[in-house]
């Protein structure tokens, strides 16, 4: 099956743990699998596939969890598992839904699915061994919403995704790291290392493109962005921002600027 194809497949699957072996298959798989980057492919309903649980609610719904105790660590824990699970779902959709990009763009992707099918991976098996799993928790949609509002303009894909809402994990990971490390958890803390470091890949993935597809169309990009913020609602990225992680990721200091700028 053409490699476009198979993305669309693993993001059909509804098991989280068979999902998370399918995108580091698929990606391991990939030099020897054929590529159609001008294929339109025909969405199928019921996209991405979901387990039964988690349950899907409102984020306001959600309590607030304290570090300190053993459910509350397994419940910031499960979120971010969520979060990771959902991130391999967006990075699926962009390989298999939009046509007309380079090779590399899927590669691209596909790598970024497979890292997060590792971070899902890492969190699952910690969550386990607190007496917990993936699904013991309420989550909710944010991520897969705004993905699913994009769906139709590659563009607004990378700069809101990739590069706003995946960026948010780049100032949220540290001070979270030192509640962890603070409440006993040297393991949690030495997942979110690895979460950090390639989650700085991977907004530089969504940052490449982004720039790439902006020139492409005669776009000014911070301008671009500013407007795409506004036309889909995304969410206010409140300060304090991880400047060293953003900028090894590919921001520029006028979009940092623009950024805290922003309304």
């Amino acid at each position: 099956m053409e490699l476009r194809q198979q993305a669309l497949r693993v993001l059909s699957l509804p098991d989280p743990v068979h999902k998370a072996e399918a995108a580091r298959a698929l990606q391991q798989a990939a030099p020897e699998l054929p590529l159609d980057t001008s294929a339109v492919l025909a969405e199928p309903p019921g996209l991405p596939g979901r387990p039964a649980r988690p349950r899907l609610v409102p984020h306001t719904s959600l309590p607030r969890r304290s570090p300190f105790t053993l459910e509350g660590r397994a419940a910031l824990l499960h979120a971010i598992a969520h979060i990771e699970l959902n991130a391999i779902d967006l990075a699926m959709d962009a390989v298999w839904r939009f046509a007309g990009m380079p090779a590399l763009f899927y590669q691209d992707w596909l790598r970024v699915a497979a890292e997060e099918a590792l971070h899902f991976t890492l969190l699952r098996e910690h969550l386990l061994s607190m007496g917990h799993d993936y699904g013991s928790f309420d989550a909710h949609d944010g991520l897969w919403s705004m993905t699913w509002r994009t769906r139709h303009d590659v563009i607004a894909r990378m700069a809101l995704v990739p590069r706003t809402l995946e960026a948010r994990g780049l100032d949220a990971t540290p001070p979270l790291q030192a509640k962890l490390a603070k409440a006993g958890d040297a393991r949690a803390v030495a997942i979110l290392d690895v979460i950090l470091r390639d989650e700085v890949g991977h907004v530089a993935v969504g940052n490449r493109w982004y720039r790439w597809l902006c020139e492409r169309h005669a776009l000014e990009p911070v301008a671009h962005y500013a407007r795409l913020v506004r036309e889909h609602q995304a969410p206010r990225l409140r300060p304090p921002f991880n400047r060293a992680a953003r900028e090894a990721a590919g921001f520029t200091a006028e979009e940092l600027a623009e950024l805290e700028r922003l309304p």
